[in-house]
């Protein structure tokens, strides 16, 4: 199964690209299901009803994701509840919090994912920003749990229930422990989900100057979770032979920036209508050649080059398109490598390798970090 996920800055038309995405690969035969998590419904007033053959449409309510997933929460610690005097909150009295839509996304792309007769899965990601934060959290929460509860503190588990049973109350540590466990697992089928290698990110952007400040740091952060952007839908191109000078001068722009941008990622240009896209004719209209994905394309990886022989270290190559020196910062600590991107920023863990090493130096050069370690003796093998 192949997913797409669609974003970029808002006011660019992604949900619409979405739309027009799926249904052309529903049109050429493809077993198709888009999912969004957009409130409201635009996707009814952009497809219609019915849906066109092979076109099935889901969308994700977070409110009543935060509802089910508290409640399963407190009946499963219940027990503990009580023995604090809580009073358990009804599902009719909870609202939803910030980050709801997020997690409510993730966990509703895991479904999907995993849905069978499905080809492909289009998701209408939010904002540019924000589909970068929603992609990095299951990597960030794995690794919280991780540190916070780790695995091997559960090794005495299985005294926990005997030990309740002579004092008469649950243990609060059991519940924690088994609660992050089942967390850690979802998490990880997300992240799995995220980053496997039939998932593609389709950046979607109006050319022009705001948008490639917003594609250029957006791509930064997709790069840092190790997510390729694949294409980018220039959308809403203007006529480049009209006789009004100021369309003339628009098209020009967007001519110029649709040119730079084609210099790192393929671009694929959908025109403007004349008006907001609505019904399944006008995405018919807008339908292009690249805009149906083909089959998955290796994804570019975070390499180590052991040049020992000839230079006498490592090096590893993390790659980070568009990148500036000024937008790089990195940090060893222990055995991870606090890696800052423009805005964005990541904790990685170190290759066996490279933990044996100490940082030496880093350049940036074509697009990627490259990173020098040399080895540490005292930890090092020495060869005879």
């Amino acid at each position: 199964m192949h997913t797409l996920l669609i974003t970029g800055p808002g006011g660019a038309g992604r949900t619409t690209v979405a739309a027009a995405t799926a249904l052309a690969a529903a049109r050429r035969g493809r077993r198709v299901l888009l999912l969004s998590g957009d409130p409201g419904d635009p996707l009814t007033g952009l497809l219609g009803t019915p849906l066109p053959p092979g076109l099935r449409v889901a969308r994700v309510d977070s409110g009543q994701e935060f509802r089910e997933e508290l409640v399963a929460l407190q009946e499963r610690g219940s027990a503990l509840l009580s023995l604090v005097g809580s009073r358990p909150l009804a599902a009719e009295e909870l609202t939803e919090l910030p980050g709801a839509e997020q997690f409510a996304l993730l966990r509703a792309l895991r479904r999907a994912a995993a849905a069978p007769a499905t080809d492909l899965v289009v998701v209408d990601l939010p904002p540019l920003h924000q589909a970068v934060a929603t992609l990095a959290l299951p990597a960030q929460l794995r690794r919280y749990l991780a540190r916070l509860l780790p695995a091997e503190r559960q090794a005495a588990r299985a005294l926990r229930p005997v030990l309740a049973q002579l004092a008469g109350v649950p243990m609060p540590a059991q519940w924690l422990y088994e609660a992050a466990a089942r967390w850690d697992e979802e998490l990880a089928a997300v992240q799995a989900v995220v980053e496997a290698g039939t998932t593609e990110v389709r950046l979607v952007a109006e050319p022009g100057p705001g948008a490639a400040d917003a594609l250029r740091l957006g791509r930064l952060g997709l790069a840092l979770q190790r997510l390729d952007a694949r294409a980018v839908i220039a959308n809403r191109m203007v006529p480049r032979d009209s006789a009004d000078p100021w369309l003339a001068g628009l098209a020009a722009q967007q001519e110029k920036y649709a040119a730079e941008w084609a210099d790192g990622l393929p671009v694929v240009p959908l025109a403007h209508l004349g008006q907001d896209p609505r019904g399944t004719d006008d995405l018919d209209r807008l339908a292009a050649d690249g805009l149906v994905p083909g089959p998955p394309a290796p994804r570019p990886d975070w390499t180590v080059e052991d040049r020992r022989a000839e230079d006498g270290f490592l090096v590893w190559v993390v790659p980070l398109p568009g990148a500036a020196k000024s937008d790089l910062d990195l940090v060893r600590r222990g055995d991870e490598l606090l890696l800052t991107a423009g805005p964005h920023r990541r904790i990685v863990p170190l290759p066996s390798a490279l933990r044996r090493c100490t940082v030496s130096g880093a350049a940036l050069a074509d697009g990627e970090l490259r990173i020098r370690f040399t080895p540490d003796p005292g930890l090092w093998p020495r060869t005879p």
